[in-house]
């Protein structure tokens, strides 16, 4: 079994609350027993958000958001399961990466991500972005360094500190971590489904892309009307 995400701390940032601590696992992470009518339990394995839901984006596809951090290990250790999970939805399904501004260290990552989005290195990047940090042990924390970073892999080192001190990113980090207070996001990595489902508790990185290839295929067959 892998170990539970962490439960983050509030403080105060952005002028509110401040979702903080790093993602770190407890050791008592235990599988909930599943009822028979549903492969997995509401309220325990994820959460239904109350009405009216708010989405990350206006696509107008069924979305699956991972809210994460290049700060996390746990993400890191997902991030190629993630990639997996993104190849098993199917077919009016988008997965999505939504970084999370949790604090000052993870803001900067979150900053960043958006920056090499703009300059078209994000997607190339993600998973050698964990690998350096976490694998290779580079010291990639803060936006110096994570500029050094993008700027070996084919962006301009002065365009992305630019892009990523800007305001439009300033609001863009903003708004989600608004959005991530409102979904209860409580620890990375979490799935979000349509603004509507949330990850919670699971025994292992397969039943959490099992059941979210679940909720979303529920989700879309909802929209579809079937």
């Amino acid at each position: 079994m892998f170990q539970r995400f962490a439960r983050l701390r509030l403080l105060a940032l952005f002028g509110g609350l401040l979702l903080t601590a790093a993602c770190s696992a407890q050791q008592d992470g235990t599988a909930a027993a599943k009822p028979s009518a549903e492969p997995f339990t509401e309220g325990q394995q994820y959460v239904t958000l109350k009405a009216p839901y708010q989405r990350y984006s206006d696509s107008g596809k069924v979305e699956v958001v991972e809210v994460f951090s290049y700060a996390c290990i746990h993400c890191a250790h997902f991030a190629p399961i993630a990639e997996k999970l993104r190849a098993q939805l199917p077919p009016g399904v988008e997965f999505k990466l939504m970084p999370a501004p949790f604090n000052d260290e993870w803001l900067v990552f979150a900053r960043g991500y958006y920056a090499a989005k703009q300059l078209g290195v994000q997607e190339q990047t993600h998973l050698a972005l964990f690998k350096a940090k976490f694998e290779d042990n580079y010291p990639i924390n803060t936006m110096d360094e994570l500029a050094d970073f993008y700027a070996r892999n084919g962006a301009n080192r002065a365009d992305f500190l630019r892009i990523a001190n800007s305001d439009e990113v300033t609001a863009k980090t903003k708004s989600d971590f608004d959005l991530a207070q409102k979904w209860g996001v409580e620890g990375t990595p979490t799935l979000v489904v349509d603004g509507k489902y949330v990850s919670k508790d699971l025994a292992s990185y397969d039943d959490m892309v099992a059941m979210i290839v679940w909720l979303a295929k529920r989700e879309l067959a909802a929209k579809q009307g079937h």
